[in-house]
């Protein structure tokens, strides 16, 4: 019997844990990093996460994993086989034709006024990352895991363009409702690959997509209150696989700014921006919250304490990223020179796009060690223990 089997036998607690995976484009190879240490760490639990949560890039991974809830361990795995070995191409046209066309496409816009031709949906083509998805995730699957009984819900979040709210599409089981919040909701529907890919468009990089008449797009844009979603399907617990290095949040990997911000560096802060300010927020409302349930009780009626942990990079991915540049397709690499999203103090743009082998390998690698490091910490949060009152591994946040 594994620890976290052993804990709840013993206390006859079992928290409800949800995983919050953030969005983080190619760097997202991290969090797949952290589950595999965590599928050693408990190598015969059920799946331990009854809420899952994605959003953007983390949407992906969360979705394999609702989808074969029933043999996690056999989805972390299929999971690191992917972005073990991962190309760009299989995510966006990269090769000189399509590069050349697009560019062609934006030229003849501008100078025509778009008379000519209409601007073009986004800059990259992410055809191919569909046809991978639609290979790779049973989106029937997540439907089978809650009626089976392996998983209590499931979510993806989404950005309309319309309304300019944050949605969680969910499924789950049927005492869960919807819920409507300010600038948020929840909304239970059947999962297609169309929510998939409406999670991941970053905006201008990739289209957005059309559900049941709206438009949406990556989940990430309107999201004040991430860890939302997860609390409303009734997690305790949260475990949040982040994909930022704690201390890095500027434009540059340098203490001081020499030179004028490239479009390209400019374009990596706001991506970076998108994907992980918002969390942080979020992780110190939380504990604000948690502390006026422990000492006031009388003035939050209705709200829980939700114990959270976050692990994030001990190093920072545009360092990684600057390691592994040369992998970048010629197509890519032609596209970051011209923004100047390949400069030697920032790499952060490229950080979220280089979906290659050699970059992903070592991020898995990270994530696997930062888990391994917090190997005390996670135990005894996936059991329902108190969490040690120190924690001194990199990366590793906690809000009681």
């Amino acid at each position: 019997m594994d620890g976290l089997s052993e804990t709840a036998s013993r206390t006859g607690y079992r928290p409800t844990v949800g995983l919050v995976l953030t969005g983080g484009g190619a760097r997202s190879a991290y969090q797949v990093g952290v589950l595999l240490a965590l599928a050693e760490m408990l190598p015969r639990a059920r799946n331990p996460f009854q809420v899952i949560v994605g959003t953007s890039a983390g949407a992906v991974a969360a979705s394999v994993l609702a989808a074969e809830a029933h043999q996690w361990r056999r989805a972390v795995a299929g999971l690191e086989k992917v972005w073990a070995n991962f190309r760009s191409e299989q995510v966006f046209h990269v090769d000189a034709r399509h590069m050349l066309r697009a560019g062609a496409h934006w030229v003849l816009a501008l100078i025509s006024g778009g008379l000519v031709l209409s601007p073009p949906r986004s800059m990259l083509d992410n055809s191919p990352l569909r046809e991978l998805l639609g290979v790779q995730v049973d989106c029937a699957g997540i439907r089978r895991s809650i009626a089976r009984g392996h998983l209590h819900a499931f979510a993806l979040c989404a950005t309309s363009y319309t309304t300019g709210q944050s949605v969680a599409f969910y499924d789950a089981v049927d005492s869960v409702a919807d819920w409507s919040r300010e600038q948020r909701l929840g909304s239970r529907t059947e999962m297609t690959l169309d929510h998939l890919m409406a999670s991941t468009a970053i905006p201008l990089l990739f289209p957005p997509m059309q559900l049941e008449g709206d438009y949406f797009g990556d989940g990430a844009m309107r999201q004040l209150h991430p860890l939302s979603p997860a609390i409303h399907l009734g997690a305790d617990r949260l475990l949040i696989i982040g994909v930022r290095a704690r201390r890095a949040a500027g434009v540059t990997v340098n203490r001081l700014q020499t030179s004028m911000p490239t479009p390209g560096e400019i374009f990596g802060y706001m991506l970076d921006t998108l994907f992980t300010d918002t969390i942080y927020g979020d992780l110190e409302q939380l504990q604000r919250i948690n502390s006026l349930v422990e000492n006031a009780p009388q003035v939050t009626r209705g709200e829980h304490n939700v114990q959270t942990l976050m692990l994030a990079p001990s190093i920072d991915p545009r360092e990684i990223a600057a390691r592994h540049a040369h992998e970048m397709p010629p197509g890519l690499r032609a596209l970051l020179r011209v923004i100047g999203g390949r400069t030697s103090s920032g790499m952060q743009l490229a950080s979220y796009l280089m979906f290659e082998a050699g970059y992903t390998r070592a991020l898995i690698q990270l994530g696997y060690r930062d888990a391994m490091e917090a190997r005390g910490a996670l135990l005894a949060f996936m059991s329902g223990e108190k969490l040690p009152a120190v924690m001194t591994a990199a990366g590793v946040a906690q809000a009681t």
